[in-house]
């Protein structure tokens, strides 16, 4: 089973990305830059306030993650575009589904692994406070569907574009619309404010973070990394073609 797995052309275009994801700077500006953010909000909460919990880190979560996701995926299939080494990719034996899916395996991994560390703010919270861990699971268990469905939108904007600034700003302006469209509801009509709401990301990341774990929010999440997932391999397969 394993040596199937590594064989198999998607995992190697995984292994391959998250090496070249290891050796970019570009990955650990990214990563150091959103730590040092989430460390603020943190820390800020935990002196200023005198409380020691994550709600304040979660609150903004939605809205870094708009920003930082496409920063991460905005070189995946651009720079491959620019430089013609996707040409030569497609002409190996492998399928348009195999390549995006190792690209957005490598990705979506990525993001966790930017995350990550954000896990260490549980111990100061756990030391200096009484911190409730069903909103801190539910926060991390919400970042996580929620990367998925970012690092998919981020795949799509750059599968369309050889300019990796052209690929973030794409990425960045549907992210960051999923994210505030919910802050712009009270200028609709009451008719089709619930619409906007199922639409609104972040909604379904709060309903999350609060501990409640409801299939609606998770049906929205795995539809939208589903819906540009393939409309990023129908970018390929045209392409290709």
């Amino acid at each position: 089973m394993t040596q199937n797995k590594s064989k198999n052309p998607a995992f190697v275009i995984m292994k391959r990305e998250l090496s070249a994801y290891f050796t970019s700077p570009i990955a650990y500006i990214v990563t150091g830059l959103f730590l040092i953010i989430t460390g603020i909000l943190f820390f800020s909460t935990f002196y200023l306030y005198n409380r020691a919990e994550l709600r304040l880190l979660f609150t903004y979560l939605p809205l870094l993650l708009s920003f930082f996701v496409p920063a991460l995926t905005m070189r995946v299939f651009a720079e491959e575009k620019r430089v013609g080494s996707i040409e030569t990719l497609m002409t190996l034996p492998v399928t348009e589904v195999q390549v995006v899916t190792g690209k957005y395996l490598a990705s979506f991994i990525s993001t966790l692994i930017m995350i990550a560390p954000t896990l260490l703010y549980i111990i100061p919270a756990e030391v200096f406070g009484s911190p409730d861990y069903g909103p801190i699971v539910g926060g991390y268990l919400g970042a996580i569907f929620l990367c998925a469905s970012y690092t998919a939108i981020g795949i799509f904007a750059t599968s369309i574009t050889k300019n990796q600034i052209i690929a973030f700003f794409t990425g960045f302006i549907i992210c960051i619309a999923l994210t505030m469209i919910d802050s712009f509801m009270v200028f609709l009509p009451a008719q089709i404010v619930s619409l906007f709401s199922y639409i609104s990301a972040n909604s379904h990341f709060n309903s999350i973070a609060r501990g409640i774990i409801d299939t609606r929010d998770l049906i929205y999440f795995i539809s939208l990394t589903a819906l540009f997932f393939t409309i990023t391999v129908k970018i390929e397969q045209t392409s290709k073609n």
